[in-house]
């Protein structure tokens, strides 16, 4: 009789064992299922077991109490079972070798509890939790029918200590959420493709195309337009042949007609398509002012996508941007917008070079590039500042208008503050770390009027041959 009872308490800890993994794998697979998974899923297939995940992912809150429950209850079982047997198998051993009977019955007590405990966080636990983040679906489907007949068994006891737990929750001013939030915001996205890229998922060309179209819609109007500086424009007495000659001298098709040269006194637009409407002998004496279309206008801070909504919908695809003292501040085009995701997009009408070359060791940069490609172009992130782009930068460090050959020491980003998980004080980041410790070096080389035109931009590892700082630069800045 006793060894029937040895072998049921065995067979008793073995299932409760399984007990403890199917609750352990219900758990882990629901919480890394995606509902947009699960729901292509049960399209696809429309079977029950897919269907009854689909139920459970939508009541999360719910089925992970059951889960917690189910493991609670079979763990405690498994202890209380699993000990004694074990010890009455390891006590005779004991007293084999000699050992006193109390002293051999408090050793198998304590072994048996680490053999019981260890095979139930390994089998029970561990096992099936890596199984449920390695095959989410799978495993979600595979306990579904058990987890659903638990979970109706023990209704009343889940909600109670749901209900409980969510009102804890709530007085510590945190709502709680019943089903995991499957959206993913342009952040979030782009970190994925980010690492997708890092691990070779996908290739950076494709990682380059996503990320700038994530990031698209955060930019604004002011970030993608063509300033004014670099505006062609056309007089409002200039005639249609002024139109052809400048259309073949700059390569524009499109240009906005002014008073008196000034973006500010914008009369409309006109489009090279335009010309073609006019007889010959009527393009010397026709004045744009007659021709010019009416333009939209827009403000510096209407976001990207509500731009390009914008534009899309106006026949001639451009509009000028308006700063907050009412003064044209450039203009915006479909180029601009398209550019802004593929990158530079040049025709044979182009005779402008790339934003950036590399030269040597370091880089060739317009001064209009904006911090942000910057950034993505160089490896070079400036810190936050009241600046947008690379002229604008160095003027701010040099503190006055830039002449050719001024060097300034660019200023780097704020080192990175890393909260640790279990410390209330922040840690440094670590100062060895490349991009907080190299330092940047511009110089202007080129000038615009009063526009810096050219930079070039090189990495410094030291403040320069005779330990000094560039004239310009201020230490510490």
């Amino acid at each position: 009789m006793e060894i029937v009872l040895y072998i049921a308490g065995l067979i008793g800890f073995v299932a409760l064992t399984l007990g403890t993994a199917l609750f352990v794998a219900a758990e882990f697979s629901l919480t890394a299922l995606e509902r947009s998974v699960i729901d292509a899923y049960v399209t696809a297939r429309g079977d029950r077991r897919s269907r009854m995940v689909q139920r459970a992912h939508r009541s999360l809150s719910f089925q992970l109490s059951g889960a917690q429950l189910g493991i609670t209850i079979t763990t405690l079982i498994t202890g209380y079972i699993a000990e004694p047997v074990l010890a009455s198998l390891i006590t005779p051993g004991l007293e084999a070798i000699g050992l006193g009977a109390s002293t051999a019955s408090g050793i198998s007590l304590a072994l048996a509890l680490i053999i019981a405990t260890s095979l139930s966080m390994v089998l029970g636990e561990l096992v099936p939790k890596n199984i449920a983040i390695a095959h989410p679906l799978s495993a979600a489907r595979a306990t579904a029918g058990p987890m659903t007949i638990f979970s109706l068994v023990f209704t009343p006891v889940i909600k109670g200590l749901n209900g409980t737990a969510n009102w804890v929750v709530r007085r510590m001013g945190i709502e709680p959420a019943e089903e995991l939030r499957s959206g993913r915001s342009p952040q979030e996205l782009a970190s994925l493709v980010r690492n997708s890229a890092r691990q070779g998922a996908i290739d950076a060309d494709t990682a380059t195309l996503v990320n700038r179209s994530l990031r698209f819609g955060e930019l604004t109007a002011e970030d993608l337009m063509t300033p004014r500086v670099r505006v062609d424009s056309l007089d409002v007495e200039a005639t249609v042949r002024d139109l052809v000659v400048t259309c073949a001298h700059t390569g524009h098709s499109r240009f906005p007609v002014v008073g008196h040269g000034d973006l500010d006194e914008l009369v409309g637009v006109v489009h090279i398509k335009q010309a073609f409407t006019i007889a010959p002998d009527r393009q010397a004496t026709t004045l744009l002012g007659e021709i010019a279309r009416p333009v939209p206008r827009v403000p510096t801070s209407l976001d990207g996508d509500a731009l390009m909504d914008f534009i899309r919908t106006d026949g001639m695809q451009l509009c000028v941007v308006i700063d907050e003292y009412g003064g044209a501040a450039g203009i915006v085009t479909t180029e601009d917008l398209i550019e802004e995701i593929l990158g530079d997009v040049t025709d044979e009408h182009d005779d402008e070079y790339p934003d950036v070359q590399v030269d040597g060791d370091g880089f060739l940069c317009s001064g209009l590039l904006r911090t942000d490609e910057l950034a993505d172009a160089t490896g070079y992130r400036a810190p936050d500042g009241s600046y947008d782009t690379l002229g604008g930068l160095v003027m701010f460090v040099l503190g006055r208008i830039p002449e050719v050959g001024d060097t300034v020491d660019l200023p780097t980003r704020t080192p990175i503050v890393v909260v640790a998980d279990d410390e209330d004080e922040p840690d440094e980041a670590d100062p060895t770390d490349p991009d907080i410790e190299r330092r940047w070096r511009a110089t202007v080389t080129q000038m615009d009027g009063r526009r810096v035109d050219v930079v070039s931009l090189r990495p410094v590892t030291d403040d320069g041959p005779d330990g000094h700082h560039p004239a310009g630069a201020e230490p510490g800045r």
